[in-house]
């Protein structure tokens, strides 16, 4: 029997030390790293993009999301609530009333990015 070399694998060790420089250099240090890898864990969670993807069509209070998404208001806040902490959304109050949006263009970016990919 035949093995088929890993088309992952390279079939001859070798390397390009100005590729590898190059990549080298443009790693992000430690603490960015880790504040991306944790950025991408908050939004990974299914019952939070769901939410962020409600918001990226624009801004909308807890109870109007809570519906969208089909979990209690309870369980929308608590969500709400971490995403915020991670600043993924801004809120802000009308009376009684808590409004939600995508914080920025770079959260608004990575949502609709990541449905796009997915799509095509």
């Amino acid at each position: 029997m035949t093995t088929l070399p890993d088309p992952a694998v390279c079939e001859v060790a070798c390397t390009h030390p100005e590729a590898v420089a190059t990549a080298r250099a443009a790693l992000p240090d430690a603490v960015t790293v880790d504040a991306a890898t944790t950025l991408l864990k908050v939004v990974a969670d299914p019952t939070r993009f769901r939410i962020l993807s409600a918001l990226h069509t624009g801004e909308l209070c807890v109870c109007d999301l809570a519906v969208v998404v089909g979990i209690s208001e309870s369980a929308t806040s608590h969500q709400l609530r971490l995403l915020r902490e991670h600043r993924v959304v801004a809120s802000r109050r009308v009376g009684r009333t808590v409004y939600y949006s995508l914080l920025d263009a770079h959260v608004t970016t990575l949502i609709g990015n990541a449905t796009e990919h997915v799509r095509e």
